[in-house]
């Protein structure tokens, strides 16, 4: 659940209790002075806080670099238990992001499966930022900078952008993979892992039928700039891949990057819903066990022809493959070993060519009104 707007009777009392959790302390004023990070959760003025284990123990001897990409719409154990591992057992920051004051309590429970089902981890801190001025609090920075592995939750990956772009969270993520350390990202999360993401920055999710109809429509907001890491330097990702019939708007993501720029040859990773790719140090990626649907990968053969503002796409030989349990995908060469399926595809005159494989998730006609 998720309270919105100001608070005010009970929910002020609510509030307040949530402050002190087993310790007579004082809750921290915007500054943060004073405060025992591991000590307890409390809220501030732009972000909650909630913390279990010790986050001021020593952090782990060894960790490996990895990528955890999760499609969202449900759990996938090993996802999470490959971040603590390669994390070496140490300090897990988990980052979440709402667009106002609103506060949910059930935010802290990826932490605690950390605690009890993930690990063992030494600490799981969870920090749900309400305001860009979090992303230049002490606290938050000392947080992301001890992190052994980190986590970014789903939601609306606008408020990543919104919040983390230009400051020194956007900084501590890169410095975090440089250092050889684990990342995941599930939903929201994984919209922004590639070099390349879609930003959702107008409030919305682009459906495919539109993107194919104008692939310069407003709507259609690209980053380029924002997270760095091993592997995914021409990769753009995608969610909820086959449920939300993604693939269309998808390849007009590529084409568009590509279009801007030829010389990086971009291609895409599309994940479904309960289905996470797991990326390891030697740039292997391999679908996560437990896995309940597949990792697409879509790759242009050729620029588009017709790719303008205002008319449809148009653009042949798409490259689209299918990664099941089976099958692996080397991100430094590109290569797909036994792929589940794949095929050639085409969108001419913003039309897909009816394809078996690729007409199911290519776009859809109507939006369920209950999807999040």
């Amino acid at each position: 659940m998720r309270f919105y707007g100001h608070l005010s009777g009970p929910l002020v009392l609510f509030a307040a209790a949530i402050v002190i959790l087993g310790s007579a302390a004082a809750a921290p004023d915007s500054a943060g002075a004073g405060v025992d990070v591991a000590s307890r959760n409390y809220r501030d003025i732009s972000f909650d806080y909630f913390v279990v284990g010790d986050p001021s123990q020593p952090r782990a001897a060894h960790t490996d670099f990895a990528l955890a990409l999760m499609g969202g719409g449900g759990i996938v154990d090993a996802a999470y238990e490959s971040i603590s591992k390669h994390a070496g057992g140490g300090h897990i920051v988990i980052l979440r992001a709402v667009a106002d004051g609103s506060f949910d309590p059930e935010d802290g429970q990826l932490g605690e499966l950390y605690a009890t089902k993930w690990g063992p981890v030494v600490s799981a801190e969870t920090i749900v930022f309400h305001h860009r001025a979090a992303s230049f609090d002490p606290r938050v920075i000392a947080a992301l900078r001890g992190a052994d592995g980190i986590f970014l939750a789903g939601g609306d990956q606008g408020n990543y952008i919104r919040y983390w772009k230009g400051t020194p969270v956007q900084d501590a993520l890169n410095a975090h993979v440089l250092a050889n350390r684990p990342i995941g990202g599930s939903s929201a999360g994984l919209a922004i892992l590639g070099n390349y993401s879609y930003t959702s920055l107008d409030g919305g999710s682009m459906e495919s039928k539109i993107a194919l109809a104008d692939p310069y429509n407003p709507g259609i907001t690209l980053e380029g700039d924002f997270l760095h890491f091993r592997w995914l330097e021409n990769v753009i990702t995608d969610t909820h891949f086959s449920a939300r019939h993604r693939l269309g708007r998808l390849i007009v993501f590529v084409a568009r990057l590509n279009q801007a720029r030829p010389d990086a040859n971009v291609f895409g990773i599309g994940l479904d819903e309960k289905s996470a790719l797991l990326i390891g140090p030697d740039g292997i990626g391999r679908l996560a066990s437990g896995s309940t649907g597949s990792a697409w990968v879509v790759m242009p053969r050729r620029p588009a022809t017709t790719l303008v503002k205002g008319r449809p796409l148009t653009l042949r030989d798409i490259h689209i493959l299918r990664l099941d349990e089976n099958s692996s995908i080397d991100l430094r060469t590109r290569a797909v070993n036994r792929p589940a399926a794949q095929t050639s595809d085409a969108i001419v005159r913003g039309t897909p060519i009816p394809d078996p494989m690729t007409s199911p998730i290519m776009l859809r006609g109507v939006v369920p009104p209950d999807e999040s």
